[in-house]
């Protein structure tokens, strides 16, 4: 079974989700919903999410599903795992939010 791997960019966005839900909601729910999203990156191997290809103007291969106010993004590596790649909230803009968080030119 592959692992999930968080990497660096959806580190970031964890850690900014987390602080934000915390400030605005409190710890418990800033728990709930950090907890809640790492539970739906375990269901991505099973299909227990329901992922679909990243739209081809973002430039990578890889899938997205959102969870809650959130779009998950992931795609797999070589090493056949499953790297969570960004989380952006539904009000971001997507394209450059994605582009700034691997430093992809526009």
């Amino acid at each position: 079974m592959a692992e999930v791997r968080v990497q660096r960019a959806a580190s970031h966005r964890l850690d900014e989700i987390y602080r934000y839900t915390r400030e605005r909601w409190g710890t418990a729910q800033a728990d709930r919903y950090v907890t809640g999203l790492f539970a739906a990156f375990e269901r991505i191997e099973s299909h227990g999410v329901l992922s679909r290809p990243i739209p081809a103007d973002f430039g990578v291969d890889g899938y997205v599903f959102r969870y809650e106010r959130h779009f998950v993004y992931w795609r797999r590596l070589a090493s056949g795992d499953i790297g969570i790649v960004t989380i952006l909230h539904e009000r971001m803009h997507q394209i450059d939010r994605f582009r700034e968080d691997f430093g992809l030119n526009g």
